[in-house]
């Protein structure tokens, strides 16, 4: 039975993937409702109207009569919950509420859930993997890949959802099995008012939660606990109780719980310390919801790691390509930087730069002077990293990504890598950071 009142008027606003995936679960349970959204040709609108006709649909400035209508908005993850329509119908009593908040009020399996700045669809894919590995029939998704309530099933025994903090604004009560924020850095500094209002959001993903996943490097991860809730850690320092981490015995590093060495670092596939990281929570996460270790390691020692995320490309006359297009925020390119960099000998070339989304750039000053041999920038916010870099190292500026590469590739020496780790979002110059990451892959993958 479906956790919904069904004699009540509901809106859903936006009609983007998340949003379609509202209206399919609404009509299947015959939900009277109706659809707005801002922009007047949204890309789910044909699809809408071909396959529920009966329902109203308002393209263009959001009308507050017409929402204070309804009882509940299901609001899109892309709409700031600040929109004045949005403030003011919740002025006037109607609830404000998302598709995560409605998936936890149906989902009977328990709900692994992961959120943080970086890394969160590394790690969810890890975890889904693992749980497969352990015979588990798994349902994977959220933020990443499908929408959530297209994967609500009876058959379902764990979900493992990637939630970003847009949709954790509009999440009430998520119940979670076991949560995690990975880490926090500034991403989004155009739809918040800083750091702690960004930090508040991703840390709703803990309402309800009975265990918590912890990162130890990262004091913002930790959550507000109830006394006696159960809580795991993770990071790169030797672990105690309760701890994922490393351990190192006769020169080898090992991944490690409490006490107890449990494989090689070397044979993971994927390279650098931000990547020994997301397997370590990989590991608490599963080890929370039951996974046994030998499931858990096995599917670790088989994972070759994500497109567009620290994705190594090729090796030309002794220097490595890496792809981290995914990289949209100065938090994931220090992630990169500072992994690759210290699991490395040579020396990186990044190629940074892109809309910047009001970020702060003055931090990636101290491991790009630490790690890398010299800097490419291109895109709208190229001054503005060229700025906060300063003299760290030599700066090269460009037009393009095909002149970034060529510039990449006669500064590096053997032993070095060229990263493309952004740093910035793709919108300035390209469709989005995956079609980013395919040029970049394919004009490298052509170098003769």
């Amino acid at each position: 039975m479906s956790l919904i009142a069904s004699d009540h008027f509901r809106i859903v606003v936006g009609l983007g993937k998340s949003g379609m995936s509202l209206v399919r679960f609404l009509a299947q349970r015959g939900v009277s409702f109706a659809v707005a959204d801002t922009r007047e040709n949204p890309p789910e609108l044909a699809t809408l109207r071909r396959d529920y006709p009966q329902v109203e649909v308002r393209c263009g400035e959001l009308d507050v009569e017409f929402l204070c209508r309804a009882d509940e908005l299901y609001v899109s993850p892309g709409l700031a919950l600040a929109t004045p329509a949005l403030q003011a119908a919740a002025a006037r009593g109607v609830k404000l509420s998302g598709d995560i908040d409605l998936f936890a009020r149906n989902a009977k399996a328990p709900i692994v859930a992961i959120s943080g700045s970086n890394a969160k669809s590394t790690v969810t894919t890890l975890v889904g993997e693992m749980a497969v590995a352990a015979g588990k029939r798994v349902a994977v998704g959220g933020n990443l890949g499908t929408p959530a309530l297209d994967l609500l099933s009876d058959d379902v025994e764990l979900y493992v959802m990637e939630l970003s903090s847009f949709q954790l604004e509009t999440t009430n009560h998520l119940g979670a099995e076991v949560a995690t924020v990975l880490n926090v850095s500034e991403d989004h500094m155009d739809r918040y008012s800083g750091l702690p209002a960004y930090h508040l959001a991703k840390h709703r993903i803990f309402r309800g939660a009975r265990q918590v996943v912890v990162n130890r490097q990262d004091a913002l991860t930790r959550p507000l606990m109830s006394e006696g809730q159960p809580c795991w850690t993770f990071g790169l320092s030797a672990p105690d109780f309760k701890a994922f981490g490393l351990r190192e015995e006769n020169g080898e590093k090992y991944l490690a719980f409490e006490f107890q060495n449990l494989m090689p670092v070397r044979e993971l596939k994927v390279r650098g310390a931000h990547n020994q990281a997301n397997a370590l929570a990989a590991l608490a996460l599963g080890h929370a919801v039951g996974l046994p270790f030998d499931a858990m390691l096995a599917s670790l020692c088989n994972f070759t790691g994500l497109e567009h995320r620290c994705q190594w490309v090729r090796e030309l006359d002794g220097v490595s390509y890496y792809n981290d297009s995914k990289a949209t925020n100065v938090g994931a390119a220090l992630a990169a930087i500072n992994g690759l960099g210290m699991d490395m000998d040579g020396k990186l070339i990044l190629i940074a730069g892109g809309d910047g989304k009001g970020a702060d750039f003055s931090g990636l000053r101290d491991s790009v002077a630490k790690y890398c041999r010299a800097v490419v920038l291109m895109g709208r916010d190229a001054g503005l990293i060229a700025d906060a870099l300063g003299d760290a190292v030599p700066q090269v500026r460009v037009g393009s990504l095909d002149e970034a590469i060529a510039q990449s590739r006669s500064l590096a020496l053997p032993g070095d890598a060229v990263l493309l780790s952004p740093a910035c979002a793709s919108f300035d110059m390209f469709k989005n950071y995956e079609e980013r990451g395919q040029l970049f892959a394919r004009a490298v993958e052509v170098l003769a």
